[in-house]
């Protein structure tokens, strides 16, 4: 396709910004839409426009407006019929509009991996009503884990571990539920060892990994990751043959982060994003090519070289505690100055234009030259915590 193409990015946050920059950089045009104005990647985009992605008359208007080469989701919900309809008429969708239909609803991932791939999965069972949850947890088990079928950054997920909190954790799913479906997967609670997001990048050349990016999790969002995670060899192709056998079901061109609960050298599939991973920041500091410019680089066409890892490397959030639209962001320098000898800082904060409760409004990065991934999980969390949010 060459690096001229027009995209139309849907969904504006953080992830989108940086996929912005780097599709730029290739020489594309990019119109970033959202739901809201001034959303992070509208802000370095050629142009925008504000929409709920689960409006499909104006994702309809809007991929007539542009009549974009590449059309690229960056969130969950979305009108994934629109893009199909689109996707018959002969724009592409990346990395196609099956895979966007199957990823957007954790039940419909599951049930190809688990199914028609028969890769090892969580016991799981689904639930549309707060009746059929109470028989579903009682089939799979205590403890368990229940996530609606659509969501994001972890909204709605919650651990059961009696019966007294299934009601709760049911209002909670609902309350944290994307799009217009009302069902939840409850799965077994894996007692995993360490849990991991494979960065697969699926090219006309072939199906390319980055090394495996560990990480952190609390409300069921990412806290912190770091690259590489410590793995045998014999889990690592594991978890390479898992995740190719799901981005070849899928089709399309793309970097997927694929997530796994690793137990031992066994390893679990556990979800898919066909997008670039929030885990996956951490790769701004710690490889030659970001999982960005990998993304950008296989929707293009474009030749994509060995990828390098630079040394252990580690991200860790900056998350606000309230609701605001007037706040300022300080203690940047400080959080780029090192501790250290031989430690590499770096920073990015979204600029998102309103706070709210466990938002992430930044990242803080560290790159170790001489040291170990828990050095730099060290260092990328001493800079956040020197990121500070002042609310006026």
């Amino acid at each position: 396709m060459g690096a001229t193409a027009k995209i139309l990015l849907l969904g504006s946050g953080e992830l989108g910004r940086e996929f912005v920059i780097s599709a730029k950089r290739l020489g594309a045009e990019v119109i970033a839409c959202d739901s809201y104005a001034n959303a992070p990647a509208m802000q370095v985009a050629d142009g925008f426009e504000v929409f709920s992605m689960l409006d499909g008359e104006a994702l309809g208007a809007a991929i007539e407006k542009h009549r974009p080469d590449l059309i690229v989701p960056e969130v969950e919900a979305i009108r994934t019929e629109v893009l199909k309809d689109y996707e018959d008429r002969g724009f592409t969708v990346v990395p196609s509009a099956r895979a966007t239909i199957m990823t957007m609803n954790r039940d419909r991932i599951r049930e190809v991996a688990a199914q028609e791939l028969g890769l090892r999965t969580s016991t799981y069972l689904y639930a549309e009503t707060r009746e059929e949850m109470r028989a579903a947890v009682e089939k799979v088990g205590l403890p368990c884990v229940v996530k609606p079928v659509m969501s994001s950054s972890g909204k709605g997920q919650s651990t059961v571990r009696s019966a007294d909190a299934v009601d709760t954790a049911w209002d909670y799913a609902v309350a944290g539920m994307r799009g217009d479906r009302q069902r939840v997967i409850v799965e077994a609670f894996i007692p995993f060892d360490y849990e991991i997001t494979l960065l697969t990048i699926r090219t006309r050349d072939g199906v390319l990994f980055c090394p495996p990016i560990g990480h952190r999790q609390e409300r069921g969002d990412y806290q912190e990751s770091w690259q590489p995670a410590a793995m045998s060899d014999s889990a690592i192709h594991a978890a390479q043959e898992m995740a190719r056998a799901v981005v070849d079901n899928l089709g399309g061109y793309g970097l997927f982060g694929v997530e796994f609960f690793v137990v031992g050298d066994t390893v679990i599939f556990s979800e898919l994003s066909p997008r670039p991973h929030d885990t996956g920041m951490v790769t701004l500091i710690s490889q030659n090519l970001t999982e960005f410019d990998l993304h950008a680089r296989a929707i293009l066409g474009l030749p994509i070289p060995g990828i390098t890892l630079h040394g252990p490397s580690a991200s860790a959030v900056v998350l606000a505690d309230r609701d605001s639209a007037d706040f300022t962001v300080s203690g940047i320098a400080d959080a780029l100055r090192p501790a250290a000898p031989g430690v590499d800082l770096d920073v990015r904060i979204f600029n998102k234009p309103t706070t709210r409760p466990y938002r992430r409004m930044g990242v803080a990065l560290a790159l170790v030259r001489d040291g170990t991934v828990e050095d730099a999980r060290a260092a990328a969390r001493d800079a956040a915590a020197k990121i500070t949010l002042t609310y006026r």
